[in-house]
């Protein structure tokens, strides 16, 4: 960005220099936080961007596990049609993440069944619903209406980290 300086209407009697913002353009303002105040370690924040990236390449395999789980904890099976309209998504996109997930060790499939949980998967989907629930609950908790609390979840549990999982634990169950 350029430092074009302009001189505004009365900075002629004072002879002060102002920049494009008017700002004062001898002296850096001190009362606003410099990029270098506001920026965090170089570590912590690609700690932070790589835990982010993780949570986002797992957190549609665990939503596809969880659902699995649930549909055939319903109704024996989970069918690629209930899955793709319970996700609102088309069939072939659930065809694709079936297969990815089978080849992740997640999930067998069985023609004319449906998928069905490994061993790996069923772990998996144990591990997801006691996050959602936890998120869930803590959401509850603070005062958010379920239906908030429901939606929130679904994009809140996928990013929360073990610490913090632990913490909503602790508060809840403390408020027992």
């Amino acid at each position: 960005m350029s430092q074009s300086l302009v001189l505004h209407a009365g900075s002629c009697q004072t002879g002060v220099k102002r920049d494009h913002r008017g700002h004062d353009a001898r002296t850096p303002d001190m009362s606003r936080p410099t990029v270098s105040d506001t920026l965090i370690a170089t570590e912590k924040q690609v700690a932070s961007f790589k835990q982010a990236r993780a949570a986002r390449r797992t957190e549609i395999a665990e939503d596809y596990v969880e659902l699995i789980a649930d549909l055939i904890e319903d109704g024996g099976e989970a069918r690629q049609v209930d899955i793709a309209s319970r996700l609102g998504v088309a069939q072939p996109t659930v065809a694709k993440m079936l297969k990815r997930l089978a080849e992740d060790g997640l999930v067998v499939q069985k023609p004319y069944r449906g998928a069905f949980l490994t061993e790996t998967g069923q772990a998996l989907a144990l591990r997801s619903r006691e996050r959602h629930r936890l998120v869930e609950q803590f959401l509850l908790a603070l005062g958010v209406t379920p239906e908030t609390a429901r939606r929130d979840t679904e994009g809140l549990e996928h990013h929360v980290s073990e610490e913090t999982l632990e913490a909503f634990a602790h508060f809840l169950a403390r408020r027992r």
